[in-house]
């Protein structure tokens, strides 16, 4: 949808925003010149991320575009390729900025805009719909929520921003327009992270949490209130303080194109990108925009050793990143380090400082709007910035080099005695480290589902292999030409066909039906039982729910974690898309106690229960980390009401529901009771080593060829 400004109540402004001075920086400097590449915003819920980011828009220059085109098109300079087009001497448009918001829930053809199949067929025209990007076009595309967007919308999103143009091909036929636009996203990393790729194509990132100073949240308070009980006043109040920070803007815009990147400045950005060993070159090309609008912003026309320290901690925190457990951020001392390599001990004081490191009062961290004097009153930082971005919980995972292997988890041969609890937490042993992670085998869930796009399961989905055509269910999606085709020629005679054009109707359309991949809910429940204490066993089990983790983030999974232990279970971690807090609670996760294994299998029952009316279409694979022992009230063993028998029906109760099921055998030792297997058996589902849930295992492999060579025996006997 577009947002619509001015026609309801003002818009909060943006000079009332309070803190966030790395946030506001960054908006600004995109204002200033929109080829730094957007801003994506992380953090907590409720910090006004969507707050400031709408504001912005109100600051914008207005826009003239060609009267009636409706690709926004300059009437100084309009797009030769417009659909539209050609523009000629007509009216002109003065509008203000548009700011459009991306639904999470949109879907392509609204993104991107789509054509009229029918007419095409049989008219041989380009009848075009604009979406979003067309709208966003010379103005600001929002999206709030951005981790949450299915990845092929945000892999055109971000096609789009980085080209200038949109592109929408059906069977053939083309449509071409211009699409630059400042792109900002939102997002909480709760919910879920983006994949590095897509981070990268963000041109800087902000991390941005609540103040913990009293007097700032006060002031927060205060002025949501007083804009709440009346808009109209509140934004006459900063009216002065908004024009001056237009004015600013324009100013500043004016100023960029006489800015220039010194050569001493170009190798410290080089040194600085290739110190934090980022991929590629974006990094070097944003840093070095982004140093350019530092300089404008302040008023100058050289960049200065500041700047590049500045764009450096916006554009590089989140290039860092080489797998989803590593926490943006950058080392500010490193970083330091880097840059007085290329600091002369006799050189005049760089542009914007007097000498003794003090930056310009005027430069982003002195007054106005992107340093700490602006309209807030000189309220201190806000907290939580990139260079203070707080690591996770240490998983214990030692970062891999490129190529190399990693090690095989150990166990040891006899698995330590179950502790006898003496009641509370006795017994409990402290958390350990997991081992190193490793490529595991595809787990998936059987049959054909019809969830959200990923990487695991067999599922009907908007892309993929085509295996068929069937009639639209609402809005057409992939045309299945000869279907179509098909269907339309019987009734050519009886519609009068006159000429070459094929005679299509509404009802001749057929789409394609495809399959592809789907991501699923992959709910984990480990054990964390005195049975599984061992110090190096458990680091094993660690190591190879943490591998599950990481092959859940690749295929685009929601995860979840129970863990059992003592007398009951916990839900460790509610379904979620973010691998870096599951990665977290495993890495805190004690172990001692009882095994109530019925416990563990009836949570998991309860919570798939609840995901399954929240979201029917997606499917759930549960991952049991367990040896299979179950221990409760001494002596019962296998007796009607024993543990083992509780586990079994609890067991039953989860197959009866129809879950896929894969049971991770931890046993170890020269002694083996088999009782995962069993579990498994009671589950429906399968059982596999430790060591069978390698990618490159020998024994999976010659499972695999056992179990073909068993087929084709099949077949032959048949």
């Amino acid at each position: 949808m577009t947002t619509a400004h001015n026609t309801t109540s003002p818009q909060y402004p943006f000079t009332a925003v309070v803190g966030m001075d790395d946030l506001r920086l960054a908006l600004l400097l995109n204002a200033v010149s929109p080829a730094v590449g957007g801003v994506l915003v992380r953090g907590e819920k409720g910090t006004a991320k969507s707050t400031a980011v709408r504001a912005l828009s109100a600051l914008m220059p207005a826009v003239d575009v060609v009267g009636g085109c409706r690709f926004a098109c300059a009437p100084t300079a309009p797009d030769p390729g417009c659909p539209d087009g050609p523009h000629g001497t007509g009216p002109v448009e003065h509008r203000p900025t548009r700011m459009v918001e991306l639904p999470v829930g949109a879907s392509e053809d609204r993104l991107v805009g789509a054509l009229d199949i029918e007419r095409a067929l049989s008219e041989g025209v380009k009848a075009f719909e604009p979406g979003l990007l067309a709208d966003a076009h010379r103005g600001i595309l929002y999206v709030d929520e951005v981790n949450l967007l299915h990845d092929h919308l945000v892999d055109l999103l971000l096609d789009a921003a980085a080209m200038g143009a949109s592109y929408v091909e059906r069977e053939g036929v083309s449509v071409r327009h211009a699409a630059r636009f400042l792109l900002v996203g939102t997002m909480n990393p709760e919910e879920g992270e983006l994949r590095p790729q897509l981070l990268d194509r963000f041109g800087l990132t902000v991390e941005v949490a609540a103040s913990r100073e009293p007097d700032q949240r006060v002031e927060v308070v205060r002025r949501r209130l007083a804009y709440d009980a009346d808009p109209a006043g509140f934004a006459a109040r900063w009216a002065g303080d908004e024009d001056e920070l237009r004015g600013r803007i324009a100013e500043a815009r004016e100023l960029l194109p006489r800015v220039t990147l010194g050569d001493r400045a170009l190798r410290q950005i080089a040194a600085t990108c290739a110190a934090f060993e980022v991929d590629g070159m974006r990094a070097d090309i944003v840093m070095a925009r982004t140093a350019t609008a530092l300089a404008a912003w302040a008023g100058r026309t050289d960049v200065a050793e500041e700047d590049v320290r500045q764009a450096a901690l916006l554009a590089l925190p989140h290039r860092r990143r080489r797998n989803p457990f590593d926490a943006p951020g950058l080392d500010e001392d490193k970083l330091d380090e880097t840059l007085e390599e290329f600091r002369g001990t006799d050189e005049d004081p760089a542009p914007g400082t007097d000498g003794d490191d003090d930056p310009d009062p005027d430069g982003p961290d002195g007054g106005g709007p992107g340093g700490g004097d602006g309209p807030e009153g000189g309220h201190p930082p806000q907290e939580g910035g990139p260079e203070e971005a707080p690591l996770p919980p240490e998983t214990g995972v030692p970062h891999q080099q490129d190529g190399e292997a990693p090690p095989t988890p150990q166990a040891p041969e006899q698995p330590e005695p179950e502790p006898r609890p003496q009641g509370g937490a006795a017994g409990e042993k402290p958390a350990v480290g997991a081992t190193e992670p490793f490529r595991t085998r595809r787990l998936d869930v059987p049959g054909l589902g019809e969830g959200a796009d990923g990487r695991r399961s067999r599922a009907r989905t908007a892309h993929g292999r085509t295996t068929g055509a069937r009639r639209p269910r609402g809005a057409l999606g992939k045309l299945h030409l000869a279907a179509t085709v098909q269907a339309a020629a019987p009734h050519q005679k009886a519609r009068g066909r006159r000429g070459t054009g094929l005679v299509v109707r509404r009802d001749d359309l057929r789409e394609a039906v495809r399959e592809g991949r789907e991501g699923n809910l992959v709910l984990f429940v480990v054990d964390a039982s005195g049975s599984m204490a061992a110090r190096k066993r458990m680091s094993a089990v660690k190591g190879a729910v943490l591998s599950l983790l990481l092959d859940a983030y690749q295929r685009r999974d929601k995860i979840g974690m129970i863990t059992f232990r003592g007398s009951d279970a916990d839900l460790a971690l509610p379904p979620t898309s973010s691998v870096e807090a599951g990665a977290a609670r495993l890495a805190q996760l004690p172990t001692g106690g009882r095994t109530p294994l019925s416990e563990g299998l009836l949570k998991a029952h309860e919570v798939l229960r609840i995901e399954r009316m929240r979201d029917p279409s997606r499917r759930a694979l549960l991952v049991v980390v367990t040896d299979g022992r179950a221990t409760g009230t001494p002596g019962a063993g296998r007796a009607a009401g024993g543990p083992l028998a509780r586990a079994s029906r609890a067991a039953r109760l989860l197959a009866a529901d129809g879950t896929a099921a894969v049971v991770v055998d931890c046993e170890a030792g020269p002694v083996r009771l088999g009782l995962a297997g069993e579990l498994a058996r009671d589950l429906q589902g399968t059982a596999i080593t430790l060591d069978e849930l390698r990618a490159d295992s020998v024994s999976a492999l010659v499972r695999t060829v056992q179990g073909t060579r068993t087929t084709h025996g099949n077949r032959k006997a048949a």
